[in-house]
């Protein structure tokens, strides 16, 4: 049955607009991206063939061009329409992370890192620097490491927060595993980053592990 011919209160548009976005499921909000099914299938038939397929919405919005265009109902223009929609959120939480001051209110900086982070195949280093009013001037990817590890250099690291004249940082990276546990080499490179940093007068604020739907703060668990 096509979803025109669902009661009203079931068809995800309609259910959306009534509801909220947060009521749908993801076969349901994948629905609306799609738009149409294919012959035989509702979209919601098909969004939750495709949500199987890939494993979930997270890993059906990180697949690349060939993943998407080989899956039956998508194909280049539903990729760059993904593609699209990805780079909007996470525009628009880099716009809400630069727009206050990033120690009051934490909650937008470890929403952008997240989006960034959670489901790289390989471990990335971020740092986000902070003027002296705690603003967000720049988040920048400063090194990309293997599925386990990444080499972190100190000294670029300072060179980085000086050309942006930051008063602070927050480091952040991500852990492939999902195990968001610190190791003990991310406890030393933290310290030494501290140390490196506080030579030049630049506060490390926090480091944010980000791993699968979760993540841990150094700051929060005691460990700066």
């Amino acid at each position: 049955m096509a979803i025109r011919d669902w009661p009203a209160d079931e068809r995800p548009r309609e259910k959306l607009l009534e509801r909220g976005a947060e009521s749908l499921t993801d076969a349901e909000l994948l629905a609306i991206f799609l738009r149409t099914g294919v012959t035989g299938k509702s979209a919601v038939d098909l969004s939750r063939e495709l949500l199987d397929r890939f494993g979930g919405l997270s890993k059906l919005c990180l697949a690349d061009q060939q993943q998407i265009c080989d899956a039956p109902g998508l194909g280049p223009a539903k990729y760059a329409q993904l593609k699209a929609v990805m780079e909007m959120a996470r525009r628009a939480l880099k716009e809400d992370m630069q727009s206050g001051d990033a120690l009051t209110s934490p909650g937008a900086v470890r929403r952008y890192l997240s989006l960034l982070l959670k489901d790289k195949p390989h471990e990335e280093f971020w740092a986000v620097f902070l003027d002296a009013q705690n603003r967000v001037t720049q988040a920048e990817m400063l090194f990309r490491g293997t599925l386990t590890q990444t080499s972190v250099y100190p000294r670029e690291v300072v060179k980085r927060a000086m050309a942006h004249n930051a008063a602070g940082i927050i480091l952040a990276h991500n852990h492939p595993s999902g195990v968001a546990e610190p190791s003990q080499a991310d406890k030393l490179l933290t310290q030494t980053l501290k140390q490196s940093l506080a030579l030049v007068d630049v506060q490390v604020l926090d480091h944010f592990v980000v791993a699968g739907a979760g993540g841990l703060s150094f700051a929060e668990s005691g460990l700066l």
